[in-house]
């Protein structure tokens, strides 16, 4: 019996995965086949096993699946690690690849300029002058560009300008690169193959850095002169190559050129001269001058360690080998062979400097937070290049903000995202001064640069919280609490010396002053609304707890005095009119003064005055207009609680919130005091 109702459920199970089962086929089938009704219950009974078992089945999968999804994501993350760490192997001998193929390269072309230079030396600078006087030709505004002696044209070509912080594509230029100089020329619309001067750089100010490729911002390398700097688009990647190479080599060939013209027009000492003239005097009669010795192990291998060093990034190692060759030559004269090491030397310099520069570049990796920059700063400073450290440093704090505002979730809640808005951008702030005042500490100079960036950053991060909270119109309470949120984590920064609380300020006053005089416009038509439906009658609340919540509500408000004007039965003998707007009044300055700020004294105050006049002057109104001898002392009675307990606790919340009395309100409550003495005054409260 077992294997015959095995086989039957077999058999079923077979029919069912079919898939050719028809299901209202099978029913009538199996109507017509069944032999009552214990028939169909034991047929039944076979599919509810089929059915607990295949759900067993897909439970033991979804499990086996979830684990193997685990297993799976953990691997993942493993080679996640790995292809990153391979990632950064790659990135370095990529660097080291370029440089030894940099030096390749300009030993190749130096060697093949001083060739042609030593053949054909009258032929190739005239060459090189009709070049630059042709190109320059089509250039409006640069015709003085001529009249410097020895200039020429070295390379020039179409590149396409994008702005540096968004990317966004700005104009077409054609650069002209001299032997010392970069210019900048735009193209001219209503003249085909002309240009326009646009900006002129020397070489000696400018740095170069390699854009790392994001596509589709791709081929593009950018020009940094301190303070500002611009990003270009080559063609394609050969010619990016090509411009990054002739660049540095111009740059390179500048300096030794101008080394060279220095030690060529340097007077002869007259006391060599003398020794000179003389060659039949003894040598024990030169002067007493230190001979520098040069021929030391170390010496002669500097040039080629400092490569070894760049090359292997070993930046401390290189500065320490600089800084031990400047001990030792400190006080050694300057002669013909310690020029040429410093020159040697000097080239070594501007590359570990490039190096730095583009270590701390805004283009690499912003990971590891400001402590990753400490390394190439450290050694920037020590080189002597303290501004430029400092320039590179803050660029590269301000790209690491800005992208971490910009990964931020924004969250439906508004004051949960401003919650984590702050928590980023006052940490990254906190952790950059505490990064900047390690770095250049002694440097005074520096911490300008920091003040102003501090600005900038904080403008950054204002629109973004500005954006959330002001633009989307959320509720007076909600923007309270936004500001008291930043205004928290801004007084944070006070413990490390860094007060940016006006700045703060100073950005928000402008969206504040909106928010008061929107949620001001408002409570004042919500007033004048009641107001066109007074009917002055006593309100009843009905049941006690009704009564006993709005006595809570009013002395919340700082109303302590509301008992005196309940009466029996849950009736209350004022107005809802007026109940309303003492409600609505005290809600408005309680969130006002979460926001309040020296210099939204006046805008706080004047929207204060306008939305209690609303209510005084339509009690005055009542008041003289008002015939019903009863309906008239009940207005009186209204005005009392207006006049003497509302004003009194408008005044003194006021003055507690800010710090000082306001005569404006004062005046307000003395003007309304004449009112009650000469209800029929046809004057109405200014």
């Amino acid at each position: 019996m077992a294997e015959t109702g095995g086989g039957s459920v077999h058999r079923l199970r077979k029919q069912l995965e079919s898939s050719s089962f028809q299901a209202e086929h099978y029913v009538k089938l199996l109507s017509q086949q069944s032999d009552g009704d214990r028939d169909l219950q034991e047929h039944r009974q076979r599919i509810q096993s089929l059915a607990d078992e295949t759900a067993q089945n897909l439970k033991r999968n979804v499990y086996q699946n979830y684990r193997q999804f685990i297993e799976t994501a953990r691997e993942i993350s493993y080679l996640e690690g790995e292809m990153y760490q391979l990632s950064h192997i790659l990135t370095e001998q990529k660097s080291i690849m370029e440089s030894v193929t940099q030096a390749l390269l300009h030993a190749d072309r130096s060697e093949a300029a001083r060739e042609m230079q030593a053949a054909f030396p009258k032929e190739a600078e005239e060459g090189k002058a009709r070049n630059l006087t042709t190109l320059l030709e089509k250039v409006e505004g640069c015709k003085n560009l001529l009249e410097t002696p020895g200039r020429y044209l070295v390379y020039n070509g179409d590149l396409t300008e994008f702005d540096v912080d968004h990317m966004v594509l700005i104009q077409k230029v054609h650069a002209f690169l001299m032997n010392d100089c970069l210019l900048i020329a735009t193209s001219l619309p209503s003249r085909r193959g002309m240009y326009k001067f646009d900006a002129l750089y020397n070489l000696d100010d400018l740095a170069v850095v390699n854009v790392k490729e994001n596509p589709p911002m791709k081929d593009m390398f950018k020009i940094l002169m301190f303070p500002e700097s611009r990003i270009f688009q080559a063609e394609n990647a050969k010619i990016k190559k090509e411009w990054l190479e002739v660049l540095e080599e111009t740059k390179k060939n500048k300096v030794l050129n101008e080394k060279r013209k220095k030690e060529e027009e340097a007077p002869r000492s007259p006391v060599v001269s003398e020794v000179l003239a003389n060659p039949f005097e003894d040598e024990e009669s030169t002067p007493n001058e230190e001979v520098v010795d040069l021929s030391l192990e170390w010496i002669q291998e500097l040039p080629e360690d400092l490569d070894v060093c760049i090359a292997q990034r070993n930046f401390e190692g290189a500065v320490d080998l600089l800084d031990k060759l400047k001990s030792y030559l400190e006080d050694k004269p300057l002669t013909h062979p310690v020029k040429e090491l410093k020159a040697k030397v000097d080239e070594r310099v501007r590359q570990l400097t490039d190096v730095l520069v583009f270590e701390l570049s805004p283009d690499r990796s912003l990971r590891g937070g400001p402590k990753a920059t400490r390394r190439a700063v450290s050694q920037l400073i020590r080189l002597g290049q303290s501004t430029k450290a400092c320039e590179l440093f803050l660029k590269n704090r301000a790209a690491a903000v800005h992208t971490a505002i910009r990964q931020l979730r924004i969250e439906g809640a508004t004051l949960l995202y401003i919650h984590k808005l702050c928590n980023v951008f006052f940490t990254s702030l906190l952790e950059t001064a505490k990064e900047f005042e390690m770095d250049f500490a002694g440097k005074n100079g520096c911490y300008s640069a920091f003040i102003v960036w501090s600005r900038t950053a904080m403008k950054m991060f204002v629109d973004a919280f500005s954006k959330q909270v002001f633009d989307s119109k959320e509720s007076l309470s909600t923007a309270a609490e936004c500001v008291k949120v930043a205004k928290e984590h801004c007084n944070q920064l006070s413990e490390i010396g860094l007060d940016l609380t006006f700045i703060l300020h100073g950005l928000l006053v402008k969206d504040i002053k909106a928010a008061l005089q929107s949620y001001k416009e408002i409570i004042i038509e919500a007033t004048k609304h009641r107001n066109s439906e007074e009917m002055w009658r006593k309100m009843n609340l009905m049941t006690p707890e009704a009564l006993g919540k709005l006595r809570d509500e009013m002395r919340s408000c700082g109303v302590v005095s509301f008992d005196q004007y309940t009466g029996d039965d849950c009736w209350v003998n004022l107005s809802y009119t007026i109940v309303a707007f003492t409600k609505q009044t005290m809600a408005f300055l309680e969130e006002a003064l979460k926001l309040y700020f020296p210099e939204l004294h006046m805008a706080l105050l004047d929207s204060l005055l306008e939305i209690i006049l609303v209510a005084v002057q339509h009690v005055d109104y009542s008041l003289r207009c008002e015939q019903e001898s009863e309906k008239k002392t009940f207005i009186r009675q209204n005005a009392s609680f207006l006049y003497d307990t509302v004003l009194p606790v408008v005044e003194k919340r006021f003055e507690e919130g800010v710090g000082k009395p306001a005569k404006q309100l004062q005046d307000l409550r003395n003007a309304s005091r004449l009112i009650r003495v000469n209800p029929e005054s046809t004057t109405s409260v200014v």
